[in-house]
């Protein structure tokens, strides 16, 4: 592999770092052409305290363009949304501005983070309250799971022990960490049928079927990663 010294400080051959990355590693395909869906990973209220009520920002969102298109102006849903009693509502707004680490942009297209500015209360997306959320224009669906059906594959060992701890296979109502796209939420098993199983989620989640969902057990006090799962 070639040798490149570089300065980042004083962009010094930064050019042909990007040109020899480009010529050695294939760009993944982006897809454009599907509805657009992002992965939230972060939300903000960038308000400072005691500032003017006309000179509010709406709630802020980061994360991850998986898919399609994304501009300003768009109407969009966030799933599953909050929480009402013992209902989840999902959140109707409109995107204000879009930002990219290098500034605003017009539109936003797989690849990189992005931020968008929304019409929302401020006081909805304080604090991560929205991460693990997915974002989709308004008028498309997808579906919000309370419960998971997944094809199970376990690891031969646990990961990240000091100790090497073989796998034990799953139990009738043992509670698993379940990382789906950027949720994270825990699942109870209630039905187990050879290498696929049923958990009952304690937070719905938004996911399609075919992805893979990471899946950790609680060992020695913390979650350790013991496989995963594709969504059935």
């Amino acid at each position: 592999a070639p040798i490149i010294p570089v300065s980042a400080q004083h962009g010094i051959n930064i050019d042909v770092l990007l040109e020899v990355m480009y010529e050695k590693f294939n760009p993944p395909e982006r897809d454009l052409k599907s509805p657009p869906l992002l992965l939230v990973a972060r939300s903000f209220d960038v308000n400072k305290p005691g500032c003017d009520p006309k000179k509010l920002v709406g709630g802020v969102l980061g994360g991850v363009l998986k898919r399609g298109i994304l501009k300003v102006g768009d109407e969009i849903v966030i799933l599953p949304g909050i929480r009402k009693g013992d209902k989840w509502e999902p959140l109707k707004t409109k995107i204000l501005n879009l930002n990219a680490g290098f500034g605003p942009i017009k539109e936003a297209r797989p690849g990189g983070n992005i931020g968008i500015e929304t019409s929302l209360d401020p006081s909805l997306t304080k604090g991560d309250a929205l991460a693990g959320s997915v974002v989709v224009r308004e008028g498309e669906e997808l579906p919000v799971w309370n419960k998971l059906d997944l094809e199970v594959h376990l690891m031969e060992r646990v990961v990240g022990t000091k100790e090497e701890l073989k796998n034990e296979p799953l139990r009738m109502n043992e509670q698993l960490m379940l990382n789906v796209w950027t949720a994270k939420t825990l699942g109870t098993v209630t039905s187990i049928r050879g290498n696929e199983a049923t958990l009952s989620l304690r937070i719905p989640v938004c996911v399609s079927k075919g992805e893979k969902v990471a899946i950790s057990r609680m060992i020695g006090g913390r979650w350790r990663l013991v496989g995963w799962g594709v969504v059935q």
